[in-house]
């Protein structure tokens, strides 16, 4: 595997949960350990000046690097930036760039395709939308690989999504899907919150933003309506539980008349037969949070439950690899036409 040339990637908050797990598997890109993958710029806000070894002991390879601040002229230059900032700050980095930089965003700035639903759930103008990197979705494989400018999903909505379009695609299921998410604390990121603090977590579940308030509703409703046949109905609920990282997600929808469990579970092993990174579990085994814990693999099952005439299809993903970070380097590599794969590992930590 070879770029032809060296490829310089810099990564704009570098300090966050998902700048810093991007990091950790461009140090193990093949790209990068043949020298044809140089790490430039790393950048951030407050942490400006501090050295990556104060903020990310973890990342010891670059120990000595320092933390730079987020502005266009220390950007540009690379060929591939990845944007890890909060929502709202990307729009303008992207449209400063020029087109010969591939730039990844791991915020929600380009995800949704309507105005009216990001000035909704927002609150700010729309900058639009760029082609949405989750390549296992039927059509974005071929889109990320010619495109510059990418979206990288968000985390709950990669669950839901790999756990649901399958079903809607084959007519398997009515659109009127129930979504709950079991979420790690990781996902909300690094700034400090009060119901953050681990005396408010450890021991304790918490579903938060439901009802339709939660900000990921509209791009879950917007990625299957792609393959369902006409308007998807979601009902999301969030839960935080005391996890570091981990997504576990449960989607359950009336199943059509005259469809049995076996053409459910066709369907499945039909969209996912040639996905490296989606496990579909033999029956009667369930996808668990350790399982996939610093892969970029999304471990899923699909069941009918036959008394209540309901499809329950539960995915497991680390929502800062296949829910962000992973899924950012997995479009790295199709933007640069690298082995999908690259530096991406299927093998999770265990115990």
């Amino acid at each position: 595997m070879s770029v032809g040339k060296v490829v310089k990637v810099a990564v704009a908050g570098a300090t966050g949960y998902a700048g810093g797990e991007i990091l950790r598997l461009l140090l193990g890109h093949p790209c990068y350990q043949a020298g044809e993958l140089e790490i430039g710029a790393l950048t951030g806000a407050s942490n400006a000046g501090q050295s990556v070894g104060e903020l990310m002991p973890h990342l010891p390879e670059l120990a000595q690097r320092t933390i730079q601040p987020t502005t266009i002229e220390v950007l540009e230059g690379h060929d591939v930036v990845f944007l890890g900032l909060p929502h709202g700050h990307s729009a303008a980095i992207g449209a400063a760039l020029p087109d010969s930089v591939t730039v990844i965003d791991c915020a929600a700035d380009f995800r949704l395709r309507s105005a009216m639903a990001w000035q909704h759930y927002y609150g700010t103008d729309h900058a639009g939308a760029w082609p949405y990197g989750l390549p296992e979705l039927p059509g974005h494989r071929a889109a990320v690989a010619q495109s510059n400018r990418i979206a990288v999903p968000g985390c709950f909505p990669t669950g839901a999504t790999l756990a649901a379009w399958p079903a809607l695609q084959a007519g398997v299921v009515e659109p009127d899907l129930t979504v709950v998410a079991v979420t790690g604390v990781s996902g909300a990121g690094k700034k400090a919150k009060v119901d953050m603090l681990g005396a408010e977590t450890m021991g304790s579940l918490k579903a938060y933003s439901v009802a339709g308030a939660h900000r990921h509703t509209p791009e879950i409703k917007q990625n299957l309506e792609e393959v369902a046949a006409g308007e998807v109905t979601v009902s999301f609920s969030p839960v935080l539980a005391p996890l570091p990282r981990g997504i576990l997600t449960t989607v359950t929808a009336p199943l059509v008349e005259g469809v049995s469990a076996q053409d459910v579970r066709a369907a499945y092993e039909q969209a996912y037969a040639d996905e490296q990174f989606v496990h579909l579990l033999p029956a009667g085994q369930q996808p668990q949070t350790q399982h996939v814990v610093g892969s970029n693999m999304c471990h899923l099952q699909v069941e009918v439950d036959e008394a209540a005439r309901k499809v329950v299809a539960i995915s497991a993903i680390d929502n800062l690899t296949k829910g962000t970070g992973g899924a950012a380097v997995q479009c790295m590599n199709l933007a640069l036409g690298l082995d999908e794969g690259a530096g991406l590992p299927r093998a999770a930590v265990a115990p």
